[in-house]
């Protein structure tokens, strides 16, 4: 029968599934920010295009619907430490694919030096070595909070912080 809860998908797909540059364009996405598969990369895609839909039709309500709206899109996007805190609301216009991989777990324990490689930093957060706040995470496309990415270490029950130690 199913799980009764109506999960959706949380991507969209390319309409046309074979574009030679669109194509290149993933794969290079995909070995840069060590994403598992093309879904990873839609996922994020999808996200972002959420976000500038939203941007885009609070430009129809009414003035004061729509700055509250604005403001709470711009609010929440800084909180995530996608934009800068003086950003203005046209900046979420221009954000890139790129803007939303560089705040994954993932890559945040590649760039901080914990790992070697942004595969194994994947590997690491999986295995349950990585923890953000004091809590193990083991989603390597959570979306670290600006305010949580100093608090990216290994866990205190992990053989890889006697490792480090050492060295």
């Amino acid at each position: 029968m199913g799980d009764p809860r109506r999960l959706k998908k949380k991507f969209k797909k390319p309409k046309h599934p074979y574009q030679k540059d669109r194509i290149m364009e993933e794969l290079e996405f995909i070995g840069k920010y060590g994403l598992r598969n093309k879904r990873e990369y839609w996922k994020v895609r999808t996200m972002l295009g959420n976000w500038r839909n939203l941007a885009r039709q609070s430009r129809t309500l009414s003035k004061e619907n729509a700055l509250e709206v604005q403001q709470t899109l711009i609010k929440k996007l800084n909180r995530l430490g996608i934009i800068g805190s003086e950003a203005e609301f046209e900046d979420v216009l221009l954000l890139t694919v790129e803007d939303v991989l560089k705040r994954r777990l993932q890559t945040l324990v590649y760039e901080k030096g914990l790992s070697s490689t942004v595969y194994q930093a994947r590997q690491y957060i999986t295995h349950g070595h990585i923890q953000v706040k004091g809590k193990k995470i083991n989603a390597p496309s959570y979306i670290v909070k600006k305010e949580e990415e100093d608090m990216i270490n290994f866990a205190p029950n992990s053989p890889l912080t006697v490792a480090k130690d050492k060295t």
